[in-house]
């Protein structure tokens, strides 16, 4: 992205640019048919492809009429938790803060599809108790510098299309 920051696209190739994202979902990224399915319905263009770190992110097609002469990636990258114990397991397991670690440098966001409110409530199954689970969820927010939403599953599909969509507006604005 750096060899962009120094070009400034015009309000119409930025607009052609993002009728192209194609969406990058995991190929381990599980339990996910409500995003596809959004997708499809919406008619996003999405493809599946192994990622190191995140589960969705976005990217532009190559693009030689605009100075892209090949697909141009972004380090935007969403991390999706199924629900709060998905998250709690993670922690214990560490799996979370090595993905932390390898994000270091990218626009990272963390959704987990629940409430705050059960988070707050212990409403979950997992046996971490509420206050040490959201203290440990705050603590890898201020260490690693990241936000979490929490986010309706029915929402999902929607929430990531413009979520990263946005995201790569605004680099492209810039």
């Amino acid at each position: 992205m750096k060899n962009l920051l120094h070009y400034k696209f015009t309000d119409k190739e930025i607009k052609e640019l993002l009728d192209s994202i194609i969406i990058i979902v995991d190929t381990r990224e599980k339990s996910n048919q409500h995003i596809v399915d959004y997708f499809r319905k919406k008619e996003v263009p999405f493809r599946f492809q192994k990622m190191d770190t995140g589960d969705y992110t976005a990217m532009l097609p190559a693009n030689p009429d605009l100075g892209l002469p090949r697909d141009l990636y972004f380090d935007i990258v969403v991390e999706r938790k199924a629900n709060i114990d998905e998250f709690a397991q993670n922690t214990k397991e560490d799996r979370f803060e090595n993905e932390l670690i390898r994000s270091q440098g990218m626009k990272f966001l963390l959704v987990i599809e629940d409430t705050y409110e059960n988070l707050l409530n212990g409403s979950y199954r997992s046996k971490y108790k509420p206050q040490a689970l959201l203290g440990r969820l705050k603590a890898f927010e201020s260490k690693y510098g990241f936000t979490t939403v929490f986010m309706d599953k029915r929402l999902m599909g929607n929430y990531l299309y413009h979520h990263l969509y946005y995201q790569i507006r605004n680099q492209l604005k810039n």
